[in-house]
């Protein structure tokens, strides 16, 4: 062993004598293999995903955003975890909220939020503390088309009965961004039939009791929903409801005896204004079910996160559990939801007044 000091007054023991130049170069050597290591590392590697879903556990939205969580951690690098946390309330806007202006624009808190939320900042809500077309769009499980149904031992078999009615039927809504009070109120605009809208419920278990208690005695929602979980498919059999229209272009072939609010259009002779109006805002169901992240995400991790979306829809795995839970996946891509975002909140102003006109309390 030998012991020797260079220039610049080091000391080294060793078996040779190791230059200041060696030293530098060695930890330099060092230092780029740990940040090479740590490159490689995927970022959500041992972390865990957060998706806020703005209603109620059981409620379609749920449904989906626990069904995504099941399996999209193996299309991630890094295989995270993913938990699913409810914070309903007004239609979704409470969560839609909270991600847009609470969570960071890490990737790790999603927002499983109402399609047709848009609606509210459209029509100038106060509450509304998000910009619809800023949010990091990741995708949508489903697209949706919706429907009217009446407890069956009320007063109005058909929408003709909701229309010469004297006293309005009440339909129950989580909030005004909801298809329980857009549709109503759509129908009243289009075709004339009127009803009193009961705002407020967190969900659809809640609307569910309301209905079975006779508070209300109508709701809109989705189509999917109402065909693939109870208690719709009990009422069914006990014919405690009817379908008095569905929203679709063409009658789905489940409800082929269901006319469409086009075929009412029709039939009642709506305006051309009115058909236009109601495209605008029936746009909403291409928006689904839509998963989304605060603003602001890194372009490369929101890229990454959308890949992993579309690989998770197309995963047998997946599949195979949206048959068995009566689901049918329509998915839509980040990138289309963006640009439909985009879209519908450039709409022009005497479209947006109309909408206000429509859709205000």
């Amino acid at each position: 062993m030998t012991t020797s000091v260079d220039g610049y007054g080091f000391k080294f023991v060793g078996l040779r004598s190791i230059s200041i130049k060696q030293v530098v170069a060695i930890l330099a050597t060092v230092l780029l293999w740990s940040q090479g290591a740590w490159s490689q590392t995927p970022f959500y590697q041992g972390k865990t995903i957060r998706i806020v879903v703005g209603f109620l556990a059981g409620d379609g939205y749920d449904r989906w955003a626990r069904i995504v969580a099941n399996h999209m951690g193996r299309h991630l690098p890094g295989n995270p975890d993913f938990i699913v946390q409810n914070m309903p309330g007004a239609g979704g806007l409470i969560s839609a909220n909270y991600v847009y202006a609470v969570a960071k624009p890490d990737g790790l808190t999603w927002g499983g939020i109402g399609g047709p939320l848009y609606l509210d900042q459209l029509t100038g809500r106060p509450d509304i503390q998000f910009d619809w077309g800023k949010f990091s769009w990741i995708g949508s499980p489903e697209k949706t088309t919706w429907l009217l149904y009446m407890r069956s031992d009320s007063p109005y078999k058909s929408i003709e009965d909701v229309r010469k009615a004297q006293d309005p039927p009440r339909c129950s809504a989580t909030g005004t961004g909801s298809s329980g009070y857009f549709v109503p109120r759509l129908l009243e605009e289009t075709i004339g039939a009127k009803f009193k809208i009961v705002v407020g419920y967190k969900g659809g278990g809640e609307q569910d009791l309301a209905l079975e208690r006779g508070e209300v005695q109508c709701r809109a929602l989705s189509i999917p929903t109402f065909l693939s979980r109870e208690p719709f498919q009990s009422w069914r059999k006990r014919d405690l409801v009817r379908v008095l229209l569905q929203t679709g272009r063409k009658r789905d072939p489940r409800l082929p005896d269901v006319p469409t609010i086009y075929e009412l259009m029709d039939e009642y002779k709506t305006p051309e204004s009115g058909r236009r109006l109601l495209s605008v805002i029936l746009a909403s169901g291409n928006f689904g079910r839509p998963l989304v992240a605060p603003p602001g995400l890194p372009p490369d991790r929101l890229k990454l996160l959308r890949e992993a979306f579309m690989k998770t829809v197309r995963d047998p795995q997946f599949v195979t559990e949206t048959t068995k839970k009566k689901l049918e996946a329509e998915p839509g891509s980040g990138d289309e939801l963006e640009a439909l975002a985009k879209e519908v909140v450039g709409h022009p102003r005497e479209v947006v007044e109309r909408m206000k006109k429509v859709l205000g309390e």
